[in-house]
């Protein structure tokens, strides 16, 4: 090698090894960028999986729950059903967009939201220094929008859930007055006591007097037992159908029925798997143990109809997987997937006896059993997850043993949580409906009954025969 290679090498080294005006001033706007901090970042799976799950969630009232009900009423009232559902998707979001989600989410109060996000204020996107800017949640990594939109969809389902019990005689126009203000005397609150860090919120400073808060993964007292015991205080209020216990009443359309039970069970998974708010391995539990305790809940009802009266049915079932889903909701993301198949069975069978059993003794017409599935699985589902969460779920306790299989005690919170959301439930319900009769009337005049709702309250037919 001669000289002048050994000097072009050295040369060529040189430039690479020294940084020149380009490499410095990279360098130090990298770290001028680092050193200043920027708006927290979005993870783009979390937020696609929360989208995704929203858009599940709103399946699940329609057409899930439009089609599991319109098949269990009578033909004359078909639409009507539909139309409850279709009216509080519309309804429901404006009004948690107005004013439901900062009354359940704004702030950290132990009873009530604040006024930080009314009109969607700090939530949707608006302009900084001339730049867009779309607000993040402060403890997740998605948008406001998202976990808002998110959130939104239980608050559409929670109150069509209560048409279920006063199906085919309820007034469209008190029904649409009765479920504003039961979404926001009702569910805000309650969604803010188990989710807002209200006083029953596991772990939160709030929950002391309450036995230290309760494990709601996803709505087993929010959403279930809420709108489950006011079904039933609905039922009582309102009356039986004409002809309850006289005349034959068997659902019109059992096809409709067990498709709708069908979108049902998968738009459950975005209900329960989506509340992890990530798509992280407690999202994968929740998934898992759903679909676990849906299997099993179909199983032991259509079990215990056949053991009781000898042949089991499509119908039950449905009812039995809608019964397996709504007891693991509470549990959803504490749970092992074999506790969800006991959960499961024990959802299938007390369901069953609820809405065969305990319905005949009483004599309270629950039009679709909104009350023996979602009040009485509801609460079991609460029960339960004080019984079956464990810290190799999830870890919420800090340390702390949670359920009582790991020597835990919150089935203590559970409890305490149960008692209160069946109070306000009955409360609350009993006084709006009270209200209602005496200024606009609960239920429609006898004649229309007899018409049916299709036509006495939509001036529509369901089905036409030429």
């Amino acid at each position: 090698m001669n000289f002048k290679t050994v000097c072009a090498i050295a040369l060529l080294l040189g430039f690479a090894i020294v940084p020149g005006p380009t490499s410095r001033v990279l360098a130090e706007e990298a770290a001028q960028t680092a050193a200043t901090p920027g708006p927290p970042a979005i993870n783009s799976g979390d937020n696609a999986w929360i989208l995704t799950s929203s858009a599940l969630v709103l399946m699940m009232t329609a057409p899930g729950l439009a089609m599991f009900y319109s098949g269990l009423v009578r033909k004359k009232n078909v639409l009507g059903v539909i139309m409850q559902c279709v009216f509080l998707m519309s309804m429901m979001t404006v009004v948690w967009g107005l004013w439901g989600y900062s009354l359940a989410f704004g702030g950290s109060g132990p009873l009530w939201g604040n006024a930080d996000y009314l009109f969607m204020n700090n939530v949707q996107a608006r302009l900084e220094s001339g730049q867009s800017y779309i607000p993040v949640h402060p403890t997740l990594k998605i948008p406001m929008l998202t976990h808002m939109l998110f959130q939104g969809m239980f608050f559409i389902i929670t109150p069509a859930l209560i048409c279920g019990a006063f199906a085919e005689r309820m007034k469209f126009s008190t029904m649409v007055v009765f479920s504003l203000l039961w979404g926001t005397l009702v569910y805000c609150p309650l969604c803010h006591w188990v989710w807002g860090g209200g006083i029953l919120a596991y772990g939160s400073d709030h929950a002391r007097l309450f036995a230290g808060g309760a494990l709601d993964f996803a709505g087993g007292t929010v959403v279930h037992i809420s709108s489950g015991v006011s079904a039933l205080i609905c039922a009582l209020l309102i009356g039986k159908r004409l002809g309850f216990g006289s005349e034959p009443m068997p659902p019109h359309n059992l096809t409709y029925t067990a498709l709708g039970a069908t979108m049902l069970w998968v738009g459950w998974f975005g209900f329960n798997a989506g509340s992890a708010l990530a798509a992280d391995g407690i999202a994968a539990s929740a998934f898992c143990a759903t679909h676990f305790a849906a299997a099993a809940g179909g199983l032991a009802w259509a079990a215990a109809e056949w053991i009781t009266r000898g042949k089991p049915t499509v119908l039950g079932t449905c009812s039995g997987v809608v019964a397996g889903l709504v007891c693991i909701t509470p549990a959803a993301g504490f749970v092992q997937p074999m506790s969800a198949i006991l959960m499961g069975l024990a959802a299938g069978i007390v369901c069953f006896l609820a809405c065969t059993t305990l319905k005949g003794r009483f004599g309270y017409d629950d039009s679709l059993d909104a009350f023996g599935v979602h009040g009485v699985g509801g609460t079991l589902g609460a029960m339960l997850t004080g019984v079956f969460a464990t810290r190799a779920v999830w870890d919420i306790g800090a340390g702390k043993p949670l359920g009582l299989v790991e020597g835990g005690t919150v089935i203590v919170g559970q409890a305490v949580a149960v008692l209160i959301t069946w109070a306000v439930a009955i409360l609350i319900t009993f006084f709006l409906l009270k209200m209602l009769d005496a200024t606009m009337g609960l239920r429609v005049a006898k004649s229309e009954e007899i018409q049916g709702l299709d036509l006495s309250q939509h001036g529509e037919e369901g089905y036409i025969f030429i």
